[in-house]
């Protein structure tokens, strides 16, 4: 692979240069300073001339630097191949609408979509960028919020009539649960319930069914099975109609 070609070094210059020194890259990366040093070397040794102008206190592009930075800049723009991960339901319902108008504005782009809910490893999987619905598990990825999704806590009328009403957060320790399998969505052991003008309320649950999918659980959450925390994209249809409550 040559280093135009290998994302980390990139990555790397592009933080340097960013932050004006080595250290602000690596502090963003969280990498150690010397690996920044050698994969700055790298890069210099395959252009055959100094991308980064050292002093004592900051690093600036050189000339020669200037003008790889754009070129890189231009060839990167809006051709090439982009490999994309998501997770599965809301990449599916939502995440290849939006990739379907980006290419269908972007004729010199060509995509790969890859669907899942277990932590990614982006670089040594092979991929340019993600969209994540849950929290970020991969340190080394550089993460940007691109919206919030509202969470709500529902079940089905008859469950909910069966068990009768819940006065306090912590009365629902003893209802069974349906949850989300995987770290980035908090985990199966407890859940973390928020309400305006109210302060956060952490309770232990007991699941009855782990899932990889929200869709899953929503279907278990029809059925009566148990009570869960499902996106507003999937169930606002259902609380509209009360098959949810």
């Amino acid at each position: 692979m040559t280093a135009f070609n290998d994302l980390s070094l990139l990555r790397a210059f592009v933080c340097i240069v960013e932050g004006g020194s080595i250290s602000a890259g690596a502090r963003r990366l969280k990498l150690p300073q010397p690996t920044l040093s050698r994969y700055v070397r790298t890069l210099e040794e395959h252009c055959g001339v100094a991308l980064l102008r050292r002093d004592t206190h900051r690093m600036s592009l050189t000339e020669a630097g200037e003008a790889d930075q754009r070129l890189h800049d231009d060839q990167a723009a809006l051709r090439g191949h982009l490999r994309l991960f998501a997770t599965i339901d809301f990449g599916q319902s939502t995440v290849t609408r939006l990739i379907s108008s980006f290419l269908q504005i972007n004729q010199d782009v060509t995509a790969e979509l890859r669907y899942t809910n277990r932590p990614a490893r982006m670089i040594e999987e092979g991929c340019d960028a993600g969209i994540v619905a849950g929290g970020i598990t991969d340190e080394s990825v550089i993460a940007r919020p691109a919206g919030k999704i509202m969470r709500y806590l529902t079940a089905s009328p008859a469950f909910v009539k069966g068990r009768g009403p819940a006065k306090e957060p912590s009365d629902l320790k003893s209802w069974p649960w349906l949850s989300l399998s995987g770290a980035q969505f908090g985990g199966s052991e407890k859940v973390t319930l928020y309400a305006p003008k109210q302060p956060d309320q952490p309770i232990p649950i007991k699941c009855v069914l782990v899932s990889e999918g929200v869709t899953s659980m929503r279907e278990a959450a029809r059925a009566g099975l148990g009570i869960a925390i499902l996106p507003d994209w999937l169930v606002r249809e259902d609380i509209v109609s009360r098959r949810l409550v």
